[in-house]
């Protein structure tokens, strides 16, 4: 059985290699990830290395192995799903759920889980639009977008993803009234201000571009 250390790290190692869209992630990056000094960092890849669930070279990185990507994505489906669960059961906001998740996806049984996804109606997505995996592993799908940074004027789109979910940002989205799945326009984006302006029905919200870059948005929905 895989410890709560090791499980973290293997999630963290996924979800970086997802965002730098390569397979080997730095003892850096993961160090800064993580929270701890790239000692510790060190003495745990070589851990995960001597399971047989990541292959680390010093001086160039680690990345997963089929089964550590496995295991990985098994977190990550628990995390999803608890999420997902607080939300529409709980009636918790998708603020708050991060940390609840979190401690409970290392205590929860796979049994529990499938009953869980069951019970949601088998989700693709979670609260914050992140695809949800698979008991087998495989993503069901999820929403892809493009950053609402990047939107010109006029565009049709449709509120798909938010990537940065810390607590405050996820709170002045709520304030704004913004939801994934709101369709809505995109009103200006002045590349010299950096600042995008979008309609969501009767809802006209302006973001500077850091933080539109945080939103994944799908254009033409139909």
């Amino acid at each position: 059985m895989a410890t709560l250390t090791v499980e973290n790290y293997l999630k963290a190692i996924h979800q970086i290699s997802l965002v730098s869209g390569t397979d080997w992630v730095s003892t850096g990056g993961l160090a800064e990830t993580m929270r701890v000094s790239p000692g510790t960092v060190t003495s745990m890849l070589k851990t995960l290395s001597s399971t047989g669930l990541a292959t680390y070279k010093p001086y160039e990185g680690v990345r997963l192995t089929p089964s550590g990507r496995k295991l990985a994505l098994r977190i990550i489906r628990r995390h999803r799903l608890l999420e997902l669960f607080l939300v529409q059961t709980l009636k918790l906001t998708w603020d708050q759920v991060h940390p609840e998740a979190e401690n409970l996806e290392h205590a929860v049984s796979d049994d529990l889980i499938d009953r869980i996804d069951a019970f949601l109606g088998h989700p693709v997505s979670d609260p914050h639009g992140d695809p949800i995996p698979a008991a087998d592993g495989e993503m069901r799908g999820g929403e892809s977008g493009i950053p609402l940074s990047s939107c010109t004027a006029g565009s049709r789109i449709r509120f798909a993803r938010v990537l940065n979910q810390g607590p405050e940002f996820l709170r002045y989205l709520s304030e704004t009234g913004l939801q994934i799945g709101m369709e809505g326009e995109v009103v200006e984006n002045n590349p010299e201000a950096e600042i995008v302006t979008a309609r969501f029905g009767d809802k006209t919200i302006s973001l500077g571009h850091p933080a539109a870059e945080k939103l994944l948005v799908q254009e033409n929905p139909r």
